[in-house]
């Protein structure tokens, strides 16, 4: 019988759960196998943590769940995740990149991709979606961060394809309670499982999901061999994470509505980027693609000097660089997130030294508002 989402965030299909708690005395909270390696006393395909562990597998058979894919890798990192995706590709490889992205991937394309002869190809495919014959793989994020541009994934995936690429999308910003790009054409799914999978800024963790059974071989074997596999203690972590994602998800998204609202009606505010808003460029295709918006916003202000004095005066929403969890957090993208970013790039996104970038949490919206109140009058002193 098949499950709702909300469900599969605590529970396995029945015989895989029932087989996993028989096998731990029957415990709700799957245990924390801490160790290196196994004695063959059974023949369970556990021998040694870095190829596999039971509570690395429950994981990773809860979040394939989640993705609709047919198997997941977790990593050490969400950058761990994008270094082993990386892994498939060779020298000569060609990956079409969108030229919006977090600025940690930007930097690893560059620093690190290139250097091994895959060449990186930047274009706005939110607006641009051609794919050249002889593409590898094709790399976005929608929303992207921090422009929160939006790229229609079926209609991508059908390029990608038609020129033998795979599509690879990081869905860290929405998780798969809100959006599955498996089911709209993708090949791979990204996540930093340290934002919204995970949920309370205690744990860093990455994803890859497939839907190709020949794909997850290939990344199984990479993933034993590079070893940025997560630790069973952090496995757990994400584990008690997700069984809150879905109210956390909607709380979350509840408080981003109300503070992009209040945000607009302020004279502080250039513009406030959200896929959200009914008037959003991306809007039309968020509705036909993704279950929710997610729970974060991007800001420009009127100068500069506002934008800092926000991120000086903030009580309750937090000056910090992350997203994704029960504290709301406030960025700013060109000294934190994107400041590896060559200027060029970023001033080609729009991203200026007015945007900050907003992560609600979970608190409640009148504090919310209330603090971010208090926050433009102290900013303006």
């Amino acid at each position: 019988m098949s499950q709702d989402i909300e469900t599969r965030c605590l529970h396995l299909p029945e015989e895989e759960e029932q087989r996993e708690l028989m096998a731990s005395h029957g415990a709700l909270s799957i245990p924390i196998y801490q160790t290196a390696t196994f004695a063959h006393v059974t023949d369970d395909g556990y021998d040694y943590s870095r190829e596999s562990n039971p509570t690395r597998a429950h994981l990773e058979k809860i979040v394939a769940g989640l993705e609709n894919g047919c198997d997941c890798v977790a990593t050490s990192s969400g950058m761990a995740a994008i270094a082993l995706v990386m892994e498939l590709f060779t020298p000569g490889d060609i990956v079409l990149s969108d030229s919006d992205l977090y600025g940690g991937s930007i930097r690893f394309f560059q620093t690190v991709t290139e250097k091994y002869g895959v060449k990186v190809v930047n274009r706005p495919l939110y607006r641009d979606y051609t794919v050249e014959s002889g593409t590898a793989a094709v790399y976005l994020e929608t929303p992207t961060n921090p422009m929160m541009h939006v790229t229609d994934m079926a209609r991508i995936a059908e390029s990608a394809h038609s020129a033998g690429a795979l599509l690879i999308v990081d869905n860290t910003f929405l998780s798969p309670y809100f959006q599955n790009p498996l089911d709209f054409g993708a090949d791979i799914v990204i996540h930093s499982g340290t934002k919204f999978l995970a949920g309370h800024h205690d744990v860093l963790a990455g994803f890859v999901v497939t839907r190709r059974p020949e794909l997850a071989g290939k990344l199984r074997r990479l993933s034993v061999t590079t070893g940025a596999v997560l630790s069973p203690q952090d496995c757990w972590l994400v584990t008690r994470g997700i069984k809150t994602l879905a109210l956390r998800m909607d709380r979350a998204q509840e408080n981003a509505i109300a503070v992009a609202n209040f945000l607009l009606e302020r004279p502080e505010v250039e513009k406030v980027l959200y896929p959200g808003l009914p008037d959003a460029e991306g809007y039309a295709i968020m509705e036909k693609q993704a279950r929710g918006f997610g729970a974060v916003l991007t800001v420009e202000l009127k100068s500069a000097a506002l934008a800092r004095g926000i991120l000086q005066h903030t009580h309750l929403i937090k000056f910090a660089e992350s997203l994704g969890g029960t504290e709301s957090l406030v960025t700013y993208p060109i000294t934190q997130t994107h400041a590896d970013v060559p200027v060029s790039i970023r001033e080609a996104n729009g991203l200026n030294d007015r945007i900050v970038r907003f992560s609600l949490g979970i608190e409640s919206e009148r504090d919310l508002i209330a603090d971010l109140k208090r926050t433009f009058d102290e900013a303006e002193e």
